[in-house]
């Protein structure tokens, strides 16, 4: 028998257990009841390159890769129900729309709803939303979506007025780098070839649409006919099934609670680091590179990211704070890579329209002199240089949107004589040897010059159709130099296109070429392979001192930029021009400006 003590101890025991079991009881109802929201906010430019954390408060800066980040954790975390994606203006290409439209479609299958909140938008923020299970507008907002329209900027009439003369020579009848400044409208070919291009992209969006609208019963041409129509209001907008509710933002926690008979919680920027308190150290740091991250012994994949214009040395920021491809970096990052024996394989994230075709082979050279297995994942962009450097690669994966192909060569020069007489500019030269003065701005190419830049070009363009040729039969292709020739002379292509005429292997994400890499290096799809970033991403105060190096580019590309900054429909004809810049000393070019945009507003 117990004694009295005993008894009252095992007394207490028993209420502290019962106590314990009703409050876990209350909590378990607490949260039936309650449904909780993960919010992610989706708005701006959402770079691919990974930028190093700020040393003063200890956070990542967003870009892509975090908020697809973001979104899978949602999906893999059980105390989140359910996902709100608050989407703004997006600045994006048609590579991240599809990014982002894999992870919502990822997400959906943890079988968790996905909605949307869409204030006003276009045709990149609308099909981002289409992936989510339900698109909620404000009545007051506009759904700015009407077909597709491609426009190219011409600068030749500008060059007239100033008296500067730009001096170009192409190889590729398609290859339109140079019309912009040798032409005040595109040549007939190249506007064929463009249609068929955008004809190819407004196919893609009538048929994401109509997939993604499968529930509103819109067919692929409904959809055409919708789109005719547009713009639309969003009462418009739900009376013909491309939206699903009209509510405020404000009004979204109400409605979900009524969707699930649940109290709904939202969980503002969900997953999102949160700022700490910058310490006395934290300042030291602002003057010290971030150090190098200890490399384990686990089994790696390294990520390298190429993105921007492509460029000798080790490449500084542009003046619009683009990055830029190094090719001393990157190809330090590609030997880094294969030298590190945890690292198993290699995927190369490429969005560029190209730069110096220098630049670009010796990116090639060291990828082609790589052991371990390189993929390549095509982002927005992967042309002319951008294609260049993806050539030697195991298997190349792009996106539906990408932008691609431009296998060609463009070289010249921009002659000021006319500038600088009327401003009264003279020059007095002697020269010795016939080519002396090939790369002087104040002159035009004689005939001989003409023809000596020509031979170089041509030498160029043969090198870029071998190695594409030896990349794509190492794919499998088995073609002949005249079935490439078909394919190249300066013609871009969709993924789409790119993929059904043999020059990319595969239409798919970066995650599935992280997926391939991983059986190409011997392992499961699903292992838990580390993921390595290369280049190291430079710090804050790292890119602003390099940032310097841009003070010494012409005034005038600095007012642009300036202006650029205060009217944003400027930015995209700035950042045409500011490579330009970069490639002022490169003879050679494998670049493909898009000099055209391609919107839907």
């Amino acid at each position: 028998m117990l004694s009295r003590k005993n008894a009252i101890i095992v007394s207490g025991l028993v209420a502290s257990v019962l106590l314990m079991l009703c409050t876990s009881s209350a909590q378990e109802e607490k949260a039936a009841r309650s449904w909780r929201i993960a919010v992610v906010r989706l708005g701006g430019n959402l770079e691919e390159t990974p930028t190093a954390p700020d040393p003063l408060l200890g956070i990542q800066p967003e870009n892509l890769k975090t908020r697809l980040d973001r979104i899978e954790r949602a999906a893999r975390d059980r105390q989140v129900q359910a996902l709100l994606l608050q989407i703004d203006e997006l600045d994006i290409g048609w590579g991240r729309v599809a990014e982002l439209r894999h992870a919502i479609q990822e997400f959906r299958r943890s079988g968790k709803p996905c909605l949307a909140y869409l204030e006003s938008g276009g045709l990149s923020e609308y099909l981002v939303a289409a992936a989510c299970d339900e698109i909620v507008m404000p009545a007051s907002g506009m759904l700015f979506i009407a077909g597709l329209r491609m426009q190219m900027l011409f600068y030749k009439d500008l060059l007239d007025k100033i008296g500067v003369q730009a001096d170009m020579i192409q190889l590729g009848e398609f290859k339109g780098a140079a019309e912009p400044f040798t032409r005040n409208r595109m040549s007939e070919a190249l506007k064929q070839h463009l249609a068929t291009v955008l004809d190819d992209m407004y196919g893609y969006v009538l048929d994401t649409i109509a997939e993604s609208r499968q529930r509103k019963k819109l067919s692929r041409e409904k959809v055409r006919q919708i789109l005719d129509q547009g713009p639309f209001t969003p009462a418009q907008a739900l009376r013909l099934g491309l939206i699903d509710r009209l509510a405020y933002e404000s009004d979204l926690p109400g409605l979900l609670s009524e969707m699930k008979k649940v109290q709904a919680q939202l969980v503002s920027d969900y997953g999102k680091p949160r700022p700490r308190e910058p310490g006395l150290f934290d300042l030291f740091k602002l003057f010290a590179p971030p150090a190098e991250p200890r490399l384990s012994e686990k089994p790696k994949i390294a990520v390298i990211y190429a993105v921007g214009v492509i460029v000798p040395g080790k490449g500084t920021p542009s003046l619009m704070g683009e990055a830029v491809i190094g090719a001393d970096t990157y190809v330090q990052a590609i030997q880094r890579a294969e030298q590190e024996p945890s690292i198993k394989a290699i995927v190369l994230r490429v969005d560029s329209p190209g730069g110096s075709a220098l630049a670009s082979d010796l990116i090639w050279h060291a990828i082609n002199q790589c052991q371990k297995p390189v993929i390549v994942s095509m982002g927005d962009v992967a042309a002319s240089g951008g294609y260049y450097i993806s050539m030697a690669a195991r298997r190349i994966f792009a996106e539906p949107g990408t932008i691609t192909g431009s296998i060609g060569v463009v070289g010249g020069k921009l002659v000021v004589k006319g500038l600088m007489d009327k401003i009264g500019l003279s020059t007095d030269t002697i020269d010795r040897g016939a080519n002396a003065g090939l790369l002087s701005l104040t002159e035009p190419w004689t005939e001989k010059q003409r023809e000596t830049v020509t031979a170089l070009l041509r030498e160029a363009y043969d090198q870029f159709l071998e190695k594409a040729l030896a990349g794509r039969r190492r794919a499998g292709q088995k073609w002949t130099r005249q079935d490439l020739e078909k394919l190249a002379g300066g013609r871009i292509w969709t993924g789409r296109q790119a993929k059904e005429r043999g020059l990319v292997d595969e239409l798919g994400t970066l995650r599935d070429a992280i997926a391939y890499a991983k059986e190409q290096a011997g392992f499961s799809p699903d292992d838990d392979l580390e993921i390595y970033i290369l280049p190291r991403p430079k710090s804050p105060l790292e890119l602003f001192l390099e940032s310097f190096v841009e003070t010494r580019s012409p005034q005038l590309l600095s007012q642009l930029s300036q202006l650029a900054q205060q009217m944003p429909e400027l930015r995209p004809h700035v950042r045409q021009l500011t490579p330009l810049w970069h490639l002022r000393h490169e003879l050679t070019w494998t670049y493909q400006p898009l000099f055209f945009r391609i919107t839907g507003k």
